[in-house]
């Protein structure tokens, strides 16, 4: 059987896997200078004729909650943020722009023109988890060099963490079964290719988008569509001219006319030796239910079952007694079933007194109304478990670590001074994730609406220097 059909590649497959950097291909990025509002740009030149530009700043990146009914959040994207800051450059015709559109002055331009992160950057490991007021990302270096990437790191961020979160739900909903990523056609063409790593992250065993398997090494399937059967003048002419092609181990589509007569068909066709089924519409738990015993009365009783059809984490918990084998999920993956985003924000929470290099950092926040204040000071934090080695709070705070946290801090060190030091494999990633979920109370993965499934707790001290 073609258990690539299935999203599960087989084992040759597997060691041939691409494993560097991000878990595939390095390709060439060009540059992401742009990616950015033009208010960065115009703070920036504002700060340089202040005289404040240059000031040490610590930014992070943080969430005041999580979308509405969700438990917990998934760190995704920081692999993409990691290639986005060393592609950070104002090349030739990017300075042209700007100079065009008269967006900042000529000692901008000039200042622009040889930028290069220099900084250091801190956060918790791709893959992990998070809530409410995890320092999920934090930003050091002169204000001049930090504000500049709020606008990328955030729209990277936040949407892979969202698209992660929904494949993680789908991934616990599925339990042992494969999920297939096929949303490439529901979202933007660049949006599919993070999405479909993302959703790697979160669980999913492999994609339907090639661009997504080329630059980053996922396992990538996908036979063919209901065009393909009605191109030609009997389903079985199509059937045939598939498995001619792809052998008796590949998918057949079976519910473009009559589904019956299709799985007879494709049994006729292929011997029992045919490797699965798709099912894409109709009840899927009767369907399944009724082909699982058409198949096995055909003597076909290893060919599998895979279900698409616009699915979500509550359809594939549905699904959870049926007779299926996998699943494949498009459009609800890739909006995030429901939240696109993640509201992640990118704030000021220390700067230094002075452009001094040895003067102090003091702690800055919003305080306007609204809800939308934030807390002061350069962050660590801590994840504290029970008697039980299961997690019980997110611990976050400034100044001395508590005895007893020390050995579970959460950030580590991705960039210093301005070099990236964290580039990992998307497998050690997704493995990352599937530990993380795991460290977590059992109510974590109900799907029912609730609140973070531990809370977070603040500890204030001095502002570290």
């Amino acid at each position: 059987m073609n258990t690539a059909d299935l999203g599960l590649p087989d084992e040759d497959a597997r060691e041939a896997l691409p494993r560097k950097g991000g878990g595939g291909r390095r390709v060439g990025v060009p540059s992401t200078a742009l990616f950015t509002d033009q208010y960065e740009l115009t703070m920036l030149q504002a700060a340089l004729k202040a005289g404040t530009a240059g000031r040490r700043s610590v930014f992070e990146v943080f969430t005041r909650r999580l979308p509405e009914g969700r438990r917990y959040g998934v760190v995704a994207g920081t692999g993409r943020v990691l290639d986005a800051v060393e592609n950070f450059r104002f090349d030739a015709d990017v300075i042209g722009f700007l100079r065009e559109r008269d967006i900042v002055d000529e000692a901008t331009l000039d200042w622009l023109a040889s930028y290069r992160f220099g900084g250091d950057i801190w956060g918790y490991p791709e893959g992990e988890v998070y809530f409410p007021g995890s320092p999920i990302l934090r930003v050091e270096g002169s204000f001049a060099e930090c504000v500049l990437l709020e606008t990328v790191i955030l729209s990277i961020l936040n949407h892979d963490s969202a698209i992660a979160a929904a494949a993680s739900r789908m991934s616990s909903a599925a339990g042992d079964r494969p999920l297939v990523e096929m949303g490439a056609r529901r979202t933007h063409e660049l949006a599919a290719v993070a999405a479909a790593r993302a959703a790697y992250v979160g669980g999913f065993a492999t994609t339907s988008d090639l661009a997504a398997g080329f630059r980053y090494g996922i396992p990538t399937v996908g036979t063919s569509a209901h065009a393909f059967t009605l191109l030609h003048d009997r389903e079985r002419d199509a059937f045939r001219a598939q498995v001619d092609s792809l052998g008796r181990g590949t998918t057949l589509l079976v519910d473009t006319y009559d589904v019956a007569e299709a799985v007879r068909t494709a049994v006729e066709v292929a011997g029992p030796e045919l490797g699965a089924v798709r099912i894409d519409s109709g009840d899927l738990l009767l369907v399944a239910h009724r082909v699982r015993q058409q198949l096995d009365e055909l003597g076909a009783r290893n060919t599998r079952i895979i279900v698409t059809s616009d699915l979500d984490e509550y359809a594939i918990a549905s699904l959870a007694a049926a007779p299926v084998d996998a699943y494949g999920v498009g459009t609800q993956l890739v909006t995030g079933s429901g939240h696109p985003t993640c509201s992640m924000v990118y704030k000021l929470v220390a700067r230094a007194e002075s452009a001094d290099p040895g003067a102090p950092l003091v702690p800055v926040a919003k305080k306007s109304s609204g809800g939308k204040t934030s807390v002061g000071g350069r962050k660590w934090a801590a994840r504290r478990l029970d008697a039980y080695g299961v997690a019980e709070a997110e611990v976050v705070g400034t100044g001395a670590v508590p005895d007893g946290l020390a050995e579970r801090q959460l950030l580590v060190e991705l960039v210093k001074g301005g070099e990236v030091v964290a580039h990992e494999p998307l497998d050690v990633v997704r493995d990352r994730h599937i530990a993380a979920r795991a460290g977590l109370p059992l109510s974590a993965t109900q799907l029912s609406r609730g609140e973070p499934v531990i809370p977070t707790e603040y500890v204030h001290g001095r502002s570290g220097s």
